[in-house]
């Protein structure tokens, strides 16, 4: 797996302050999408366990963090990787929430419960789903590009076998 940016702080990849770690690699292609570099799965630099230490001592370290938000290209191309350093994040730093963004809708990624990419919904809190969709941009919404692009809160969604829409703790 490579990693094609990762930020100790930023605002804009969800509530709170949060860590943002992008993953290389994408085959959704969606037009019109901001870094289709992220869609080249050899982009970036490799993940090696050198580099995921540190970025675990980063997140650690941070009492100001609010968690971190995974994103890239698409996370659920690598999801064992990305499952697995979540689990040692959390080793690490405690219950750190998780953000996932994904092409993919959140129906797409709980069809197979024993898959990869249900593990690693299962280990996040919040799942912003859907393609980009360059005819319904909309630059006012919050934390997401497109109108068909949703906020999901994921452990409510599961419990009920349905979608809960997340509803932001902060205001604004």
């Amino acid at each position: 797996m490579n990693i094609c940016g990762y930020y100790p702080e930023s605002i804009n990849e969800g509530e709170g302050l949060r860590a943002a770690l992008f993953i290389s690699g994408c085959r959704h292609y969606c037009k019109g999408c901001f870094s289709p570099a992220t869609w080249n799965f050899l982009y970036g630099e490799p993940f090696t366990p050198e580099r995921e230490q540190k970025i675990i001592r980063d997140i650690a370290g941070n009492p100001l963090l609010s968690g971190v938000s995974i994103l890239g290209g698409d996370p659920f191309f690598s999801a064992a990787e990305v499952s697995a350093f979540l689990d040692r994040l959390r080793e690490a730093a405690g219950a750190i929430s998780a953000w996932i963004y994904s092409g993919y809708t959140f129906e797409e990624l709980t069809r197979d419960a024993k898959s990869p990419e249900y593990g690693l919904l299962s280990r996040c809190q919040v799942l912003v789903d859907g393609r980009y969709v360059d005819e319904l941009r909309d630059p006012s919404l919050l934390y997401r590009g497109s109108s068909n692009q949703r906020l999901i809160d994921i452990p409510a969604s599961l419990s009920q076998r349905g979608i809960v829409e997340w509803r932001p703790t902060f205001s604004f």
